[in-house]
């Protein structure tokens, strides 16, 4: 049974980050059939690990109204969920595929769509506030284990936690203890870009899982 939590979430017309705000009325104006907003996290809230990406990408979950959904990289993460077990059904890069998680939470650093892809720092701090409100909720119930894909993702994660960034050094495939029995796993980013430069190969990937599964 999914269990659900309260989630502080940005108003759907939030307007703490002016530049992305503004970015968003562009695209509702050129794009109003799309979802346009604050992206929410996709999965139970007691699950035992969180996933954490940079962004909604503008024509991904921007447009679907749910992470990693509609573009490269939810292809990849989402079927190599599908094959660790820690998802199930079909993912049809839409909201309403029916896909489900299981034991797995999904959410961003930012929850809007920025400009490039490219979030600046006052954003990235900005939107934190709702990652650390997640994380705390998340630990009450049965978070072990979070991984970030990417560097942006790392910081965030690291600073979310209440952990100075000097002490942890994003490194692919490396686990950090956070403290609070909670680890910490990165990974680089599963976009286009870094499996078509071969930074990221789909072993690579599947490898991070595989360590996952084994310390769940």
């Amino acid at each position: 049974m999914m269990e659900t939590m309260f989630e502080l979430l940005p108003d759907k017309n939030c307007s703490l980050c002016p530049r992305l705000k503004s970015f968003i009325d562009e695209n509702r104006e050129k794009f109003p059939d799309k979802y346009n907003a604050p992206v929410p996290s996709f999965g139970p809230a007691n699950a035992p690990l969180l996933i954490v990406g940079l962004a909604p990408g503008l024509r991904g979950a921007n447009f679907s109204g749910r992470p990693f959904t509609g573009d490269y990289a939810g292809d990849l993460l989402y079927a190599t969920l599908l094959k660790f077990g820690f998802a199930k059904g079909t993912y049809e890069a839409r909201i309403d595929d029916g896909l489900e998680m299981i034991g797995t939470r999904i959410t961003n650093a930012v929850k809007c769509v920025p400009p490039q892809n490219k979030p600046t720092g006052p954003e990235i701090n900005t939107c934190r506030t709702f990652l650390e409100q997640e994380i705390k909720d998340m630990q009450t119930r049965s978070l072990k284990i979070i991984m970030s894909l990417g560097l942006v993702s790392h910081n965030a994660v690291i600073k979310a936690t209440g952990n100075k960034l000097s002490a942890f050094k994003f490194t692919h495939g490396k686990t950090h203890d956070l403290g609070d029995k909670l680890i910490l796993i990165d990974c680089y980013h599963c976009s286009r870009y870094n499996t078509n430069t071969r930074r990221l190969t789909i072993d690579m990937f599947e490898d991070v899982f595989k360590t996952i599964k084994d310390m769940l």
